[in-house]
């Protein structure tokens, strides 16, 4: 059964959200999902470049309130 793992970076600024989510996957496991916010805008361009160079599948991306929340599947 996949796990669910969340990630505060609010208040964090680039390149420091891509690294921790980065580091975080590495103790995850295929399938697991990673639910992250953050605050800062370069989010919505750095996450998605992320998961296609890692190849972990972006699920879904969007912004509310001036914040980032994004879903990441591990692979």
């Amino acid at each position: 059964m996949s796990e669910l793992k969340y990630l505060d970076l609010v208040g964090l600024q680039c390149p420091i959200p891509v690294l921790k989510i980065r580091k975080a996957i590495r103790d995850m496991q295929s399938g697991d999902i990673m639910s992250v916010v953050a605050s800062d805008k370069a989010a919505k361009i750095d996450i998605p470049h992320f998961c296609n160079e890692s190849d972990n599948v972006l699920i879904e991306i969007y912004e509310k309130n001036d914040l980032i929340y994004c879903k990441i599947k591990v692979v």
